[in-house]
Order: C-alpha cells, then sequence, then structure tokens
C-alpha cells in the first residue's frame, strides 16, 4: 500500500504548520495518526474540528518507518512526474513504493537491575546511566515473573526513571517506552503475550486517560491499572494547566470505567479545569508515599 499523492500534499500542508479542516482529512492513516498524538485534533467551537502538526518530525520518522519515505516533496514529485525506477529507490527507498519496517521493538529502562530471558537464555537489564536499552526481538523477550511493567509516556520522565523511583516502592519495576510513536503497536502486541502486570504512568489529563483505556486497558484487561499518585490533587492545583483542560474535553462513559483512582481524576480535572502533564513529577521532589493506586 503506498501514500497516496492527495493525502501526501495535505501532509505536507500540516508540515509547514498550516492547520487544516478533519473534513478535508477524512483518511484512515489519519486517524491513526491522531490516535498515535503525532497529528492534533484541535476543536474550534462545538462541532468544528482543526487538524495541527506541532511535532514535524514525527511525521517524518513515521512516513519513513511506514512508507520508506525520507522526503515528502520529493515524493510528492515522484507521483506527479515520470521518474525511472532508479529514482524510486533514491526517493522511497523501493521501486514499488511499499510499506517498510525499519526497526521493530521498543526502549526498556530502570533504575535497578531486572531479569529475563531472551531466546530462552538468561538476560539481566542493567543500562548504564544516560543509556536505554532496545529490545528488537520481542517475542522471544520474557520478563521474570516479579516484575511490573510500567508504561511510560513521555520521553523525559522515561529518561530519568531514577528521579521517580519514590513512585514504585512497592514493585519491582521496568520501564518501556512506546516512543516513538509509530512503534507502539509493538508493545501492545509484546504486553498481550506475557502474564505480568502493567502500570501505566502517563499525563493526568483527558488525553492521558484516553491513551490508557483505548490503548492499554482494553487488551490487557484486570492486568492493567493507571499510577495516581497520592498528592495528584496538590499537583494538579500547583503544576495544572487550563489549556489541557480548554483543548481537551474528553467525555467518557463513566460506566464503563472500572478504575475508581480515574474517576476520582476524572472529577478533580473538571473540579480545577486544569489536565497535569507527567513531568510535574519529576519537578516535584517532595512527593512522597505509596503512589499505585
Amino acid at each position: 500500500m503506498k501514500l497516496s499523492k492527495a493525502l501526501a500534499k495535505k501532509l505536507l500542508q500540516l508540515c509547514q504548520g498550516e492547520k487544516l479542516p478533519a473534513s478535508k482529512l477524512n483518511y484512515p492513516l489519519v486517524s491513526e495518526l491522531v490516535e498515535e498524538d503525532i497529528i492534533v485534533d484541535n476543536r474550534a467551537g462545538r462541532s468544528k474540528s482543526v487538524l495541527s502538526l506541532p511535532r514535524p518530525e514525527e511525521l517524518k520518522a513515521f512516513l519513513l518507518s511506514r512508507y520508506a519515505i525520507a522526503n515528502l516533496e520529493n515524493y510528492i514529485q515522484v507521483l506527479s512526474d515520470e521518474v525511472s525506477r532508479s529514482q524510486l529507490v533514491q526517493i522511497a527507498a523501493d521501486s514499488k513504493i511499499k510499506k517498510v519496517r525499519t526497526f521493530k521493538g521498543f526502549l526498556v529502562n530502570c533504575y535497578e537491575p531486572v531479569h529475563s530471558s531472551l531466546h530462552e537464555a538468561s538476560y539481566l537489564i542493567t543500562p548504564p546511566a544516560g543509556t536505554f536499552q532496545f529490545i528488537y526481538d520481542y517475542e522471544s523477550f520474557v520478563p521474570h515473573p516479579d516484575v511490573t511493567i510500567v508504561g511510560i509516556e513521555n520521553p523525559e520522565n522515561f529518561s530519568q526513571v531514577d528521579r521517580q523511583r519514590h513512585l514504585f516502592k512497592n514493585i519491582h519495576p521496568l520501564f518501556v517506552s512506546r516512543y516513538p510513536q509509530y512503534q507502539s503497536k509493538d508493545l501492545i502486541r509484546w504486553l498481550k503475550t506475557i502474564p505480568n502486570p502493567y502500570l501505566h504512568f502517563g499525563d493526568f489529563d483527558f488525553a492521558g486517560i484516553r491513551i490508557y483505556l483505548h490503548e492499554y486497558k482494553r487488551h490487557l484487561g484486570s492486568r492493567a491499572t493507571w499510577l495516581v499518585p497520592e498528592d495528584v490533587e496538590s499537583l494538579l492545583v500547583k503544576w495544572g494547566s487550563k489549556n489541557l483542560y480548554d483543548i481537551q474535553k474528553i467525555t467518557f462513559d463513566q460506566n464503563l470505567i472500572e478504575e475508581p483512582a480515574i474517576l476520582s481524576m476524572i472529577e478533580l480535572l473538571h473540579k480545577y479545569k486544569k489536565g497535569l502533564e507527567q513531568e510535574a513529577l519529576i519537578i516535584n521532589k517532595s512527593v512522597v508515599g505509596d503512589s499505585v493506586s
């Protein structure tokens, strides 16, 4: 499957900083990019939806991995003009412009050694400070049964897990990251094959709740829980953003939510009309106590 010229042109407009009505981007791929938070859906009024691209580099990485498109402008030019097969190879890494996976897998991190097995051989995860480990053959990667998998949404939190160990006092964590976001399906595929409990550490806002419920909880069921610090209310008051609340305002069917912590979080979001990004837990070093709800 190749990327159509019509959609490529619209994606290029987004890359160049334009905002486009969602009605002009009614494509399954765009829905996927919105779901992955690469393209952002900004509501203007009650019904008008405008799409934007806050981080063009993430779309470029996605297009390179999914379609092997290194340059969107050149790709559009290829589809507009008569070119040779060798030119196609230079621009899209394949004369048939086909879907390609350059890498598979995901990043892992920890602040204390984590035992696991890889290809049925003992494998100790202990990345030196300032580095992560990348699990490529995740199909054969099995953590020790006493390990809790902690999914971290934001790269800054993932890179500074040692500064947040107060949040995980009662578990033996292995931190995983779905960044780059276009590889997130590898992570959930792997999580579905292992028995370990999963703890989700994301932003404390409507988008963070949606990511957890739709991308993790619905696949993992009772094995998945959402991390909520004990003093999340005071953090929300101090570090919360009204803009996060205003631009999201996602409505959930609360009858379908089973975790009391999430229901309580939704009440706090409405109470203070703020959202809280998880980086606040790095800034705020005074968070103490058992944080897993």
